[in-house]
């Protein structure tokens, strides 16, 4: 079997460093992950392609073929969030759970393509995901009920349940980022086992043969945590902003 570190090194097409960026600023030091960031701002620009060429020539009568996905998808969005939340505040975080779905997706899928890889496979984004989830289940509730009511269910069904309230509060986006991270890190990692495995796969299109037998069984788990993430994002918000908490 050969070292994985040999196997990283042959995969690592387009040559990112391996070690990480960093920066410091007065006596604060932040490190960054370049090929996260490019794989990102490349997931950004897919996205901004797919939403031009949904919206560019919108038809009611005879939709195109990418807004009759984008349609779909939102509709499929819209679904979940009224079920879970009154329609009437509903409206307020579709947007953002879509936002959710369609980065997610995008993220989890470009790691399907040769020489690429998912940013969701890095621990950072999942986590800064889920932290915007935490922060906005404070705003919507905030916004929604009032501190006091939102912050009061702490303390139901009595004052001794406010640890274990605020225990379950904070495993929320804990749970969410490793959820994600873990599914779609343990798909690219096991893309790395199986050319370990069978090493005359390595430098086929690099590692292309071991992403195409793996295809299938990563479009699905790509498909299903994105969705995941997204429902139980939905749940939360629901949560706060409901009136039973």
């Amino acid at each position: 079997m050969v070292d994985y570190r040999i196997i990283e090194e042959k995969l690592n097409f387009w040559g990112f460093p391996h070690e990480p960026w960093h920066l410091a600023i007065g006596g604060f030091g932040l490190d960054f992950n370049p090929r996260t960031i490019v794989m990102t701002w490349l997931t950004m620009v897919l996205i901004i392609i797919f939403a031009y060429l949904a919206t560019r020539k919108l038809d009611l009568r005879k939709p195109n073929a990418v807004q009759y996905i984008f349609e779909e998808v939102y509709n499929f969005i819209q679904g979940l969030a009224t079920q879970q939340i009154d329609p009437t505040k509903a409206s307020a975080v579709i947007s953002l759970v879509l936002t959710y779905f369609i980065f997610i997706l995008f993220s989890n899928l470009l790691g399907l393509i040769p020489t690429l890889s998912s940013p969701t496979a890095d621990i950072n984004t999942t986590v800064g995901l889920a932290l915007i989830t935490f922060i906005m289940v404070q705003v919507y509730g905030i916004a929604f009920k009032g501190p006091l009511k939102h912050y009061g269910h702490y303390l139901k069904p009595s004052v001794v349940f406010l640890p274990i309230n605020i225990v379950e509060e904070l495993a929320k986006p804990i749970t969410l980022s490793f959820r994600l991270y873990g599914n779609i890190y343990a798909g690219e990692l096991l893309i790395a086992v199986l050319l370990g495995l069978f090493p005359w796969f390595i430098d086929l299109g690099g590692g292309f043969i071991a992403s195409a037998i793996w295809l299938g069984y990563s479009i699905f788990v790509g498909c299903i945590q994105a969705f995941i993430f997204t429902m139980l994002s939905i749940v939360y918000f629901g949560q706060s902003i409901g009136e039973s908490h």
